[in-house]
């Protein structure tokens, strides 16, 4: 129904006098409410001065060469609160000039667009009929003009390292694309591309607003749809070579992550799931975020583009602009990742058979300086990996023991076998060993030691050590990260377990780990954080010290184990002494081999997908080399 701003008794039927001419109002608001509800031969009808047919098309056209969500229009003028209200028709004997409000709902790109139109009408044969003009449509709109929504992108804003270098580097990509107006059947060929990107493995294309876009676009200027990268888009690429109205342009862009890809993440085609995580103002053809800081960055990292609602000629030289809306400048997002820890932490990894990832950190501060994964299939292990740590979790059961009285010089013993509440713990290798001080024992990773030291502790001291360490915290960082899960044990064997990170419930991920390793270096817990700029939200868990006897006692512990126990292949003297434990989980078919510590202000874990030995890998990290063959793994 059209709705009158400004005479609400003539909308409704009546014959108030707010009208020079009444008999002149049936014809507008039918007019009006013809062409709001799409019936353009009933609007034409009630015209003169044009062919029905050219204005039904002309009015017909509108939605479409703004990709309307919608359009609605009203007799009269608005009015602003205490002015006087001006006459929607103003009548000169067989001659009436009406003013009406336009509302365009322009769907993903911005606030409504409104103006007032205004249309001659004159009497016919007795008749009122509107005097067409293409100005009824816009003011500005002259003879042989359409609308068109011109979109301005700029270019994508750089994810950085901590030095603000980009992480990106450039590929070799083909812009995929179109000419609007040289389209013979604009819905075949878009058809045609959706169909071709899904049979190439991709997701779903919307070409119903795909088609709305290029309807609505400049018909003479370049309309870009996809960008593919090369080789590995090839296939791709060709099939799109043979779809007609498609045109495509080479480019070098920066669009590939040169470092860290699992973190910065991978840019592709806004298909339709994609359209629905980043939302408006982003839109079918545009190339954005989806994977990583790229998705999770996106508005930043694109801005916002720039509308504008054009009137030009066919050849699109002419053009006069009726509406914008100003988008914002993209903005680089600066990481905390360093420029010397992230390739070493990736080139580590390099030669590993199996999955494997390397979380590091500034012990001092909490700062991710390099999360490296290798062949997880672009999956982010080193911060969202969930893993049972075995002994690598002694950071926190020795820490816990001896803030509870025990000093790393107590004397223990290590069978080769211990039962706890009816669970049977094994040392590696199954061996025995004589007795010695709890540091001894645990650099030699005696799993039986740990377990019948367990009834030292209760489980909520146990739990509460964990805790503090960040384990099972909420971080609130920005990007997603698993900060572990430390159950309460119900008994006596849960606890043991627990003790020696065996519990099946117990997971942790390399970053929470080089946090714990981290701790132990500085006497300090610190959140992590991954962003420079935009800094990460506010951490909802703040550093948390601990206890300087137990911090200086468990530098030592952590010390022996690679000076003279079994993570002694991580004994490399590179810019200070290396700290840490290592350990070999069999968790549910899957062997996990670790290794987490730290070299003075470096914390570091690192987890593999198979029996390898980790004490090599993170030797291999500190002095900048690939793994050697003795740690790929077999």
């Amino acid at each position: 129904m059209i709705a009158s701003t400004s005479c609400a008794a003539l909308v409704a039927g009546g014959a108030g006098a707010c009208f020079a001419e009444p008999s002149a109002l049936p014809t507008m608001r039918d007019f009006l409410i013809a062409w709001q509800v799409g019936n353009t031969d009933a609007a034409a009808r009630l015209t003169t001065g044009a062919e029905r047919a050219a204005v039904s098309s002309a009015l017909g056209a509108v939605e479409r060469q703004l990709d309307a969500a919608a359009m609605r229009l009203s007799i009269g003028v608005p009015v602003p609160t205490g002015k006087r209200d001006q006459k929607a028709i103003d009548k000169q004997g067989d001659r009436a000039e009406a003013r009406f409000s336009v509302k365009v709902d322009l769907g993903e790109n911005g606030e409504p667009w409104t103006y007032t139109g205004l249309m001659n009408l004159k009497r016919v044969g007795g008749k009122w009929r509107v005097v067409w003009d293409p100005s009824i449509i816009h003011p500005s709109l002259k003879p042989g003009q359409r609308l068109a929504v011109v979109t301005e992108v700029a270019p994508r804003a750089a994810i950085q390292d901590s030095a603000a270098r980009p992480l990106l580097r450039k590929v070799p990509a083909q812009i995929v694309g179109v000419y609007p107006g040289q389209l013979r059947d604009p819905a075949k060929t878009l058809d045609q591309l959706a169909k071709a990107t899904k049979a190439a493995g991709g997701d779903a294309l919307d070409t119903e607003r795909l088609l709305g876009r290029v309807q609505s676009a400049p018909p003479n200027a370049f309309l870009p749809l996809m960008t593919l990268q090369r080789p590995g888009d090839n296939a791709l690429i060709a099939r799109l070579g043979q779809v007609q109205g498609l045109h495509s342009q080479a480019v070098q862009t920066p669009i590939a992550p040169d470092h860290a890809a699992e973190v910065v993440g991978n840019l592709g085609s806004a298909t339709a799931n994609r359209l629905q995580q980043v939302g408006a103002p982003y839109q079918p053809g545009d190339t954005i975020g989806v994977s990583g800081l790229q998705l999770l960055q996106q508005r930043r990292l694109a801005g916002i583009p720039t509308v504008r609602v054009v009137a030009q000629d066919p050849s699109g030289q002419n053009r006069q602009e009726l509406r914008s809306w100003p988008g914002t400048d993209p903005q680089p997002v600066r990481t905390t990742l360093d420029r010397q820890y992230q390739p070493r932490a990736e080139l580590a990894l390099k030669g590993l058979r199996h999955p494997a990832s390397i979380a590091v950190v500034r012990a001092s501060t909490g700062e991710i300086m390099a999360a490296a994964n290798h062949l997880t299939q672009g999956r982010n292990l080193a911060m969202e990996g969930r893993y049972m740590p075995g002994l690598t979790f002694g950071y926190v059961s020795a820490r816990a023991l001896i803030n509870g009285g025990m000093s790393q010089n107590t004397e223990t013993q290590c069978p080769a076998t211990a039962n706890v509440g009816g669970r049977t713990f094994t040392n590696p290798g199954g061996k025995a060993r004589p007795a010695a001080t709890l540091q001894r024992h645990f650099a030699f990773s005696c799993a039986t030691t740990m377990a019948n030291l367990s009834s030292r502790l209760d489980a909520k001291t146990l739990v509460a050590e964990a805790q503090r360490l960040g384990l099972g915290k909420g971080w609130n960082i920005s990007v997603p990260a698993f900060t572990g899960t430390v159950p309460t044990p119900a008994n006596a064997a849960e606890k043991a377990a627990l003790m020696v990170g065996q519990s099946e419930r117990l997971q942790v991920s390399p970053l929470s780990m080089a946090l714990v390793a981290g701790a132990s270096e500085t006497g300090t817990w610190f959140p992590p954080y991954l962003l420079n700029e935009p800094r990460d939200l506010q951490q909802s868990v703040a550093a948390q010290p601990l206890n300087p006897m137990s911090t200086s006692q468990m530098k030592l512990l952590m010390r022996r184990s690679v000076h003279s126990g079994t993570a002694n292949a991580a004994n490399v003297n590179v810019n200070g002494t290396v700290s840490g434990v290592t350990d070999i989980v069999e968790q549910r078919g899957k062997t996990v081999s670790w290794f987490v510590g730290s070299r003075g202000d470096l914390a570091f874990a690192i987890a593999v997908e198979g029996r390898v030995n980790a004490a090599e890998v993170a030797a291999g990290f500190l002095t900048g080399t690939p793994a050697g063959p003795a740690a790929a793994g077999r």
